[in-house]
């Protein structure tokens, strides 16, 4: 039976994170989940959020964008559009990006264009809750 987890979270540009963990919490698209080592496999959506995750004693927080996990008792792997661990979150150019898309949504937008800026809008709401949590 395992005892830890591999996380991997993988974006578009880099592999964000790849450690050895006791615990994850995941902002699924249906609500939020926790995972421990030895879980059943199985594929979900991820919603733009917060992951925790657990190491010893220490837990670690990052911004995630939408996308999706496969869990496997000993893995699992996330692929996202944005992973960013809260050290590295700028609240104000989050808070900068996020008043900006609130404004485009006021314009009249095509379908893509409107994908883009709620996708943009999550991310940056959930780069300020991780980095707001804290405080």
């Amino acid at each position: 039976m395992a005892q830890s987890l591999r996380l991997e979270i993988v974006t578009p540009t880099a592999k964000a994170l790849s450690e050895e963990v006791d615990y994850v919490g995941l902002p699924a698209a249906h609500g939020e989940m926790g995972i421990y080592p030895n879980h059943i496999p199985f594929v979900t959506e991820l919603a733009a959020g917060e992951v925790a995750y657990q190491q010893k004693s220490k837990v670690f927080h990052m911004a995630i964008g939408a996308g999706f996990v496969q869990i496997m008792p000993d893995k699992i792997s996330i692929l996202t559009d944005m992973a960013i661990d809260e050290d590295h979150i700028d609240e104000q150019k989050a808070e900068d990006a996020k008043q900006r898309a609130e404004a485009r949504l006021n314009e009249q937008l095509n379908d893509e264009e409107l994908a883009l800026v709620q996708a943009t809008l999550a991310n940056s709401i959930a780069q300020l809750k991780v980095k707001r949590r804290r405080k």
